[in-house]
C-alpha cells in the first residue's frame, strides 16, 4: 500500500463495488490509503473484496445496498459515518444499461435504468449532501457515460437519456454547492465491465459484443477517479471523458 497525501485517510463510498469500475476503483483507492465503504447488492463479493483490502493493510466495510431503494442508500452513508466518523467522497458508480430499439418497448428495462442511473444517483446525493455540509467538505464523483454526451443509437436512447440526466444533475449540483463541496463527472466509453451484459435484446447484445472488443480495462477509470480525488481542496475537476483510442464517438 502506498500513501497519497490527498487520498490517504479519506473515507470513500463506492456504489456498484462488487464488479467492474466500482471494484477496480475500490482496489486502486485502497492502495492509495483511502478508507472504503463498499456498496452493492452482492454482499458475498463485497465481503471478499473487503477481506482482500484488509489483507493488504487497508480498511474497508461492506454494505449490501440496492441504490434504487432510498432507505438502503441512506443506510449506506450512515454506515460510513458510523464506521469512520465521516464521509469524504461518494462515487455514484452503480449503473444499468439495457440496449434495445424503442420499438421493442422494454418498459421494465426503461424503469430499471431510470431507477438505478437517475434515482439511485439522486438518493446518493440526498443522503451524502447533509453530511458534506456539516463537515464543510465533500466530493461527489458521478459516473456518466460518453453516451451522455452523444446519444448511443440505435438502441441506446433511454440509456443515453439517463446519462444526459447525470450530466445535468451534476452541473446543477456543482453550481448549487460550490465552494467547499466538489463535483466531478466521469464519462467512460467502452470499458470492460458487466455493464454490457444488461441487454436482453438478442440483436443489440450481438452488436454490443462486437463494439466492446475495443474496450479498455476498468482500472483506467479508477485512475481517472483517483486523479480527481487527489487534487487539492481548492481544485475541482468537473469532468473527465475517457474512452478507447479506437472508439469513434
Amino acid at each position: 500500500m502506498t500513501a497519497n497525501s490527498n487520498i490517504s485517510g479519506k473515507v470513500v463510498v463506492v456504489t456498484g463495488a462488487s464488479s467492474g469500475l466500482g471494484e477496480a476503483t475500490a482496489r486502486h483507492l485502497a492502495a492509495k490509503g483511502a478508507r472504503l465503504v463498499l456498496a452493492a447488492r452482492r454482499i458475498d463479493r463485497l465481503q471478499a473484496l473487503v477481506a482482500e483490502i484488509a489483507a493488504a493493510g487497508g480498511q474497508a466495510v461492506a454494505v449490501q445496498t440496492d441504490v434504487a431503494v432510498k432507505a438502503e442508500v441512506e443506510a449506506m452513508i450512515a454506515a460510513g459515518v458510523q464506521a469512520f466518523g465521516r464521509v469524504d467522497v461518494l462515487v455514484n458508480n452503480a449503473g444499468y444499461m439495457a440496449i434495445a430499439p424503442m420499438s421493442a418497448a422494454k418498459t421494465d428495462e426503461w424503469d430499471r435504468m431510470i431507477d438505478i442511473n437517475i434515482k439511485g444517483l439522486l438518493y446518493g446525493i440526498a443522503a451524502a449532501l447533509p453530511v458534506f455540509e456539516r463537515q464543510g467538505s465533500g466530493h461527489f464523483v458521478n459516473i456518466a457515460s460518453i453516451g451522455g454526451r452523444k446519444v448511443f443509437s440505435p438502441g441506446g436512447a433511454v440509456y443515453s437519456g439517463t446519462k444526459f440526466a447525470v450530466q445535468a444533475i451534476s452541473e446543477g449540483l456543482r453550481h448549487e454547492v460550490g465552494g467547499r463541496i466538489r463535483t466531478t463527472v466521469i464519462s467512460p466509453g467502452a470499458v470492460d465491465s458487466e455493464l454490457k451484459l444488461g441487454s436482453s435484446d438478442p440483436e443489440s447484445r450481438k452488436s454490443l459484443d462486437e463494439f466492446y472488443k475495443i474496450s479498455i480495462p476498468a482500472e483506467a477509470i479508477a485512475r481517472a477517479i483517483a486523479y480527481a480525488v487527489e487534487q487539492p481542496a481548492d481544485v475541482d475537476v468537473n469532468e473527465i471523458a475517457i474512452r478507447p483510442t479506437a472508439q469513434d464517438f
